[in-house]
């Protein structure tokens, strides 16, 4: 497995192409070779294949506009072979769940009907279609199931994978150890961001080794789960740390330090 870094996390210095060179190569200069693009101002296919080649990287995952997937396929398919990335993802189940989280009824067998027919063309085409998770999908249930039991269920292994996003299985009350073993095969990439609680109970993002999550056991689940891309993401950065560079730095002395590699 290799850790990388989510774009997501750094956003705020990728508003337009100039700072995002900036930020692929200062990303490098950390000692990371692979990113997640998520987030981010607009590019082109062809842009984001030079800069990656010059900082050194590679990009093996995205979170990509839902709609183009859908009826851009093929587009979107050479798009990201010019770049050289495999999986490519969507952010979140688009227009299913309220401003409250709750699950809008029907919604998730839309998706699954709409969603199918581009996943099997991105399969056939050596590419895997990959959904991540917040926290909502373990909140509600459809027929007796959380919605992520419901969607792995819904779609072949080879249809979708998962990007399982660490805090949010735990923030919507799951283990992520017990999740990976579910979705073993399904994994080959994982956000790492770490949950802090302060004296209140209130939860918040914070780097890796700042909270609770254990990510030596979850490492081991991964390994055995098949898992080849580890990002670590940071949502938001707090008073404690403001700086999402500091963050990373952060996350990537303590994964090092429990013997994950870069």
């Amino acid at each position: 497995m290799k850790v990388g870094v989510q774009f997501y996390t750094l956003r705020e210095y990728c508003k337009d192409l100039d700072s995002f060179s900036e930020t692929l190569q200062r990303v490098a200069d950390m000692g990371f070779s692979t990113v997640q693009i998520s987030g981010v101002c607009a590019y082109t296919a062809e842009w984001l294949r030079d800069e990656l080649k010059k900082a050194g990287l590679t990009c093996n995952l995205t979170h990509y506009n839902y709609d183009r997937i859908l009826n851009e396929t093929e587009a979107v398919i050479n798009e990201h072979k010019t770049f050289g990335c495999k999986y490519i993802g969507i952010g979140a189940l688009p227009g299913v769940f309220t401003k409250e989280k709750e699950l809008i009824p029907g919604y998730v067998d839309t998706f699954v009907e709409k969603a199918k027919p581009a996943a099997k063309k991105i399969a056939e085409a050596g590419c895997y279609f990959m959904y991540h998770n917040h926290a909502a999908e373990y909140e509600n249930e459809i027929n007796g199931k959380n919605c992520m039991e419901y969607l792995s269920d819904s779609f072949a292994p080879e249809e979708m994978g998962f990007t399982l996003d660490t805090y949010w299985v735990k923030k919507g009350g799951y283990d992520p150890v017990e999740e990976i073993k579910r979705l073993k095969g399904r994994l080959p990439c994982v956000h790492f961001k770490d949950m802090a609680v302060e004296a209140d109970g209130e939860k918040h993002f914070t780097w890796c080794g700042n909270g609770i999550l254990d990510f030596s056991s979850i490492g081991q689940a991964l390994k055995d789960a098949g898992t080849d891309y580890i990002f670590i993401e940071q949502d938001k950065t707090f008073a404690c740390e403001p700086d999402p560079f500091k963050c990373l730095e952060k996350s990537k002395a303590y994964l090092s330090s429990i013997g994950f590699e870069f």
